[in-house]
């Protein structure tokens, strides 16, 4: 079976939506549907009609139509059955088979026509299926948006401490009756996150994540303009003041630009971390994971989906075999993608299509192997967190710590966040390890980690504030991984024929849904 297009057309051939499986000009496919009622005879009930090129098999759906083109050669039988998970699709994304619902829907009906066909030819899936596949999250999108939130609470954290450096050496040197040189303009604002004057516009930093690349420099993008009409910062007539403040800066060991370089160096925070080497055959795995606990312990629900995503560039290597190492012991429930061989898979741990003789799509990405892992034991917790409030005779001491149970686990990047009572003001920070971050609009206390590991494993955070030890509830975790959760790999990909070696790279990310101590 060769399938050209599908389409949702009207009685009079005008189409609403149409998906092209082959390269065809929108002039052609028009014409097509413009010609496919008059091709009709309704004196007798029809499922098909040819003309010399094509044939249309079709099915009504009250005023439009549920239309495919095919060559002429296909398998009528196939069509037909084809066409019948066409017309159910429809349904499951429009309350009403009407021209102005299907163009709202154009898109999800798309999409999912895409999961039915593949470069023309029928994929074996069901509508159970095509739901599943079309509702999946975009694991890139949330790395993306940790990554780039994680980069914003640093560079703030970088910009107050700079500020209550420079607060510090103005009260110093008032103190010993010097005057402060470059510190003008910079008063407790700068503290609490408000302006630091007009001197600071932008502070930009590349953190370095352990094990992966050297500490990139630190820019600060300095702007001699004061803003607005505050006279917080008065220049000299020679720009002095900002000299003693760069002066200062380089003798720090910071790196310093001017302004026509800030956007090159805005351009550089788009890097995160270095770009990866793809071969031709590449691999991610990807893991998420939902997760709530009770505050007085008892993990009420654990839920973890994992899946290998296999991107072919080169059509050389579409006939391979993927070899998978499996040390999971928790009991996780895998599953294979219906073109893959199951028998094989459960025989040799070997990913390979069905049919030999085919090959993996090239230049898209291909979900192979999928897992998931659901479970109430406690011990399974990869991050366990305490939360310890109690009521003083001002308001609540709380106490939170956290442990790392799975010792094989790195975790970058993790932000504990407990909600505060509102309107009472910034809690008093006791001991800490890592960084913390008062979000006063959000009523927030964001506790900021770089890395847990086996090397640190444990720590804990004590403030006080006014309020109710129901207040600091729910306590909420993100974090972001390189290493997966469930130790399953890729150890070797060979070809089918020959078994011959083939390079190949794979990148791993294991993020949080949501993770929740309720």
């Amino acid at each position: 079976m060769v399938l050209l297009a599908a389409a949702v057309c009207t009685k009079a051939g005008k189409a609403i939506v149409s998906r092209q499986f082959v390269e065809m000009t929108r002039t052609r496919i028009e014409g097509l549907l413009a010609a496919f009622p008059k091709l009709m005879n309704t004196g007798k009930q029809h499922t098909f009609v040819e003309t010399e090129s094509v044939r249309y098999v079709y099915q009504p759906m009250e005023k439009l139509y549920m239309v495919l083109i095919t060559t002429k050669n296909s398998n009528i039988l196939e069509d037909l059955e084809t066409l019948r998970l066409f017309s159910r699709v429809i349904p499951e994304y429009c309350r009403a088979l009407e021209e102005n619902e299907i163009s709202e829907h154009c898109f999800d009906l798309i999409f999912a026509f895409d999961e039915i066909v593949a470069l023309g030819y029928r994929e074996n899936v069901n509508l159970a299926q095509i739901r599943t596949f079309t509702e999946m999250d975009s694991h890139e999108e949330k790395v993306f948006r940790a990554v780039r939130e994680t980069q914003e609470r640093e560079a703030k954290a970088e910009m107050r401490r700079k500020a209550k450096e420079l607060q510090q050496a103005r009260r110093d040197a008032e103190r010993l009756g010097k005057k402060a040189p470059g510190f003008g303009g910079f008063g407790s604002s700068a503290v609490s996150g408000g302006s630091t004057a007009a001197m600071i516009t932008e502070t930009i930093i590349e953190t370095d994540k352990p094990k992966v690349a050297p500490a990139p420099a630190r820019y600060i993008y300095l702007d001699g303009r004061p803003s607005g009409p505050s006279k917080a910062l008065k220049l000299g007539a020679k720009g002095k003041e900002v000299d003693n403040f760069v002066d200062k800066l380089k003798s720090e060991g910071e790196t310093i630009m001017s302004s026509n370089m800030g956007k090159r160096a805005s351009e550089a925070t788009k890097v995160h971390a270095p770009p990866i080497n793809m071969e031709s055959v590449h691999m991610k795995i990807e893991e998420k994971i939902t997760l709530t606990c009770g505050r007085d312990g008892g993990l009420q629900n654990m839920e973890l989906h994992g899946m290998i995503m296999l991107r072919i560039s080169d059509d050389k290597f579409g006939r391979i075999r993927l070899h998978v190492e499996n040390e999971d012991k928790r009991g996780v429930q895998l599953q294979t993608h219906p073109n893959v061989d199951k028998k094989l898979f459960t025989a040799e741990s070997l990913i390979g299509l069905k049919n030999p003789e085919k090959s993996f799509p090239v230049n898209s990405d291909v979900g192979v192997l999928k897992w998931r892992l659901q479970t109430t034991e406690e011990s399974f917790i990869p991050l366990t967190i305490n939360c310890w409030p109690s009521e003083s005779g001002s308001g609540c001491d709380v106490n939170i710590e956290y442990e790392l149970q799975e010792d094989n686990l790195e975790l970058n990047d993790v932000v504990i966040t407990i909600p505060l009572p509102s309107g009472v003001g910034a809690p008093v920070i006791g001991e800490i390890d890592g960084e913390y971050r008062h979000d006063s609009r959000r009523n927030t206390l964001e506790w900021c980690l770089p890395v847990i590991d086996a090397k640190n494993k444990s720590g804990s955070l004590e403030f006080s504030i006014a309020g109710q030890p129901n207040d600091f509830f729910p306590v909420q975790v993100s974090f972001i991984s390189k290493k997966n959760y469930c130790n399953i790999q890729v150890t070797k990909v060979t070809q089918v024929d020959g078994n011959s070696p083939v390079r190949f790279s794979t990148e791993t990310t294991f993020l949080v849904d949501r993770y929740e101590i309720l």
